[in-house]
């Protein structure tokens, strides 16, 4: 095995994602690539992201992306018409402008334009993912229980404090709370990744002022892409994570 890259949030920016990715000189034959969920909404390209990671799980098997909850929404309209996605602020209304739509004026039906190799791909996200060496989530998990003993909802939508102070077990990536909002003592420096005991955090945001942060595991380096900004990285030590190191 390679290295292993753990993106945060992605959020639409397909620029900014490949661009790291050019950065950090990725070999998608030996390389693992995570990616911690919510690849849609907010930002400009979403169903290029979508596409983007799509592709790179096809060529490498060493690809994982999660489910997050935004995923999960857009699931959720589709399946049961469930109107949360369309919330303005959750950035659904954005990405079915950019997949396209039809309405039916008949039967007042949406005809969402996502094609069906991208809802297959978002269906087949798992909620988790586990390794020899650390534990992957999109939100967090619930005190005291692995992964697998947690409901899907907890895994997408939880923002517990006790797992963002607390936690001490089996490493843990996590993205869906931006590192600004959770407590200061896990950021070292604005714009920075969250790291608190077993807790790591890699969403830092993502307005035009938030970049998209991206872990080297090993190196224990960030990469980091501002929208306006080249690709810049710097070093970080997160002590939980020594036996990625060894």
């Amino acid at each position: 095995m390679g290295n292993t890259y753990v993106f945060g949030d992605i959020h639409g920016r397909a620029r900014q994602l490949r661009e790291i990715l050019e950065a950090v000189d990725y070999d998608e034959r030996h390389d693992r690539v995570i990616f911690v969920g919510d690849l849609i909404d907010r930002g400009d390209e979403s169903p290029e992201v979508v596409e983007c990671v799509l592709q790179l799980r096809r060529r490498n098997p060493n690809v994982v992306c999660l489910r997050g909850n935004h995923e999960q929404m857009l699931l959720d309209l589709l399946d049961y018409g469930d109107p949360l996605w369309l919330i303005p602020e959750n950035g659904g209304i954005q990405t079915l402008q950019q997949y396209g739509f039809d309405i039916d004026e008949n039967t007042a039906s949406l005809a969402i334009g996502i094609p069906e190799s991208h809802i297959e791909f978002l269906r087949s996200l798992p909620f988790f993912y586990e390794d020899e060496r650390a534990l992957y989530v999109h939100a967090g998990i619930a005190a005291g229980k692995h992964p697998a003993e947690c409901e899907p909802e907890v895994l997408m939508w939880t923002r517990d404090l006790n797992f963002f102070t607390l936690y001490d077990g089996k490493p843990c990536f996590f993205g869906h709370t931006p590192a600004r909002l959770l407590p200061a003592e896990g950021v070292r420096n604005p714009g920075e990744i969250y790291v608190f005991g077993s807790a790591i955090g890699l969403d830092t945001g993502c307005t035009e002022e938030d970049c998209l942060s991206c872990l080297h595991v090993e190196a224990q380096v960030v990469y980091q892409k501002y929208p306006t900004l080249p690709v810049s990285a710097y070093e970080i030590e997160i002590p939980c994570l020594a036996a990625f190191s060894a």
